[in-house]
Parts: C-alpha cells; sequence; structure tokens
C-alpha cells in the first residue's frame, strides 16, 4: 500500500542528500575560481530557483482546471482559510522545523544570513506534499495499489530537492519524513473513505490542493508572502462539500 509513498521520501532524501554534497563541492572549488566567478554561482543559482517556481506555478494552474464546480473551490479556500488561520499551522510548521534545527545545531553548522532549516523544511514539505499528485497518487496507491503517479512524483521531487537542499540547506532533507506522514496517512486513511471519494471529489481536491501550489510558486519568487500552509485544511472540504452540491 505504501510503496509509492516510500519510493518518495526515498528520492526526495537522496536528491537532498545530492544537493548538499554538490553545494560542498562548490564552495570547496570556488577558491580556486577568477575572480567574480562566486557570484556567478549565485546568479546561477537563482535563476535556478526562479524557473523551478515558474515551474511549479505552471504545475498548479494545469490542476487547478480539473475542477469543475467553482462554488466548491471557493468555498473550500474560505473556510479552509478560516480553519488553518484558527489553527495557526503555518505557526505550528516553522515550529516544527524550528524545532528540528535545534535538535540538529550540533550536526550541522548554520551560517549567519543563510536559509534556516525550518525554512527549507517548511518551503520543500509544502511544496512535496502540497498538490495534485501528492494526493492522488497516494489515494491511488491505497485504493489501488496504483504507484505510477507516486513514481512520477518522486521522479519530480528528487530532482527538485537536489536544487533546494543546493540553496536551502540541510532542511529540505528532513522533508522526506513530511512527505512519508502526509502521504502514507492519506493512502492508508483511502480505504476507510473510499465511499466518499468518486471522481468528482478527487477532481475537486486536485483542483484546490492546485491552487495552494500556484501560491507557493509566488511565494518562491518573493512577490507573495501567502501563509500556504494556513490553507491546506481547504484541500480536504470537497469531500464534504461535494456531498451536498
Amino acid at each position: 500500500m505504501l510503496t509509492g509513498t516510500i519510493v518518495n521520501a526515498l528520492a526526495v532524501l537522496a536528491g537532498s542528500v545530492a544537493g548538499l554534497l554538490l553545494a560542498q563541492l562548490a564552495r570547496r572549488f570556488s577558491r580556486f575560481l577568477p575572480a567574480g566567478s562566486a557570484s556567478m554561482g549565485q546568479r546561477l543559482q537563482t535563476i535556478i530557483m526562479q524557473g523551478v517556481a515558474l515551474c511549479v506555478i505552471f504545475i498548479g494552474i494545469s490542476g487547478s482546471f480539473k475542477g469543475s464546480n467553482t462554488l466548491i473551490a471557493i468555498l473550500s479556500m474560505v473556510i479552509g482559510a478560516i480553519i488553518g488561520e484558527l489553527l495557526d499551522l503555518d505557526k505550528r510548521m516553522h515550529h516544527l522545523g524550528d524545532w528540528v534545527q535545534k535538535k540538529t545545531e550540533r550536526l550541522v553548522k548554520h551560517n549567519d544570513g543563510a536559509p534556516s532549516i525550518a525554512d527549507g523544511f517548511v518551503t520543500a514539505s509544502l511544496l512535496f506534499c502540497v498538490g495534485a499528485m501528492a494526493i492522488v497518487g497516494a489515494l491511488q496507491d491505497g485504493l489501488t495499489g496504483d504507484h505510477t503517479t507516486l513514481f512520477a512524483k518522486s521522479l519530480l521531487d528528487g530532482i527538485s530537492s537536489v536544487v533546494f537542499a543546493a540553496s536551502l540547506g540541510v532542511g529540505v532533507a528532513f522533508s522526506a519524513v513530511a512527505v512519508f506522514l502526509y502521504q502514507g496517512i492519506i493512502a492508508m486513511a483511502a480505504s476507510f473513505l473510499s465511499p466518499l471519494l468518486g471522481d468528482a471529489v478527487i477532481a475537486e481536491m486536485t483542483c484546490v490542493g492546485s491552487l495552494l501550489i500556484v501560491a507557493l510558486g509566488l511565494n518562491m519568487l518573493d512577490l507573495t508572502k501567502i501563509k500556504v500552509m494556513n490553507l491546506v485544511p481547504a484541500i480536504f472540504l470537497p469531500i464534504l462539500l461535494c456531498i451536498f452540491m
């Protein structure tokens, strides 16, 4: 049941390790490069991250067209925002990242001005967990044992984690745990919720989740500062709303 989820988590972990190694090699060899090469590396890192952010927005926009009931999407976002804000999930997620950082600060040297472990953990966890492929793939994994979607997601997440770990640090590696727990819980719960999860429900969940992916991409481009985590409850509300609408 959890084969696809396990592969996905391992792909994120492997990609993160590769990204951290590449970052270390780049720092070591930068001293031997001509003046100005370091700034060139930073510019390359920035433009790559911006390119990935645009791809994230594209994935979000594409998935948002899966839904057919605009009212369900609006109600899900409004009610989900209220629930998320009352629970302040964004703050709790950052507290979790800060806790991880405190537990690992002896193992990882953190430089001033560099992204914190919490930043990497939260950003990567949101990207890898909040999306159409995560939900649909986990549902397929749990309901039918079809791992195709999660295998494809594993490839994308593995490549993305190389870039993220190189720029955001070791916090990205810890997101593998979030991926495993999030998708694993959905997959295991899918069998119990199967009577409610028809094609229409999955389509609306995909739509709402994809809108959050667009928001995450905009945050990555520093165009907005949306607390995406506080909107996460909206993804699951179509399960209830589709019953009455």
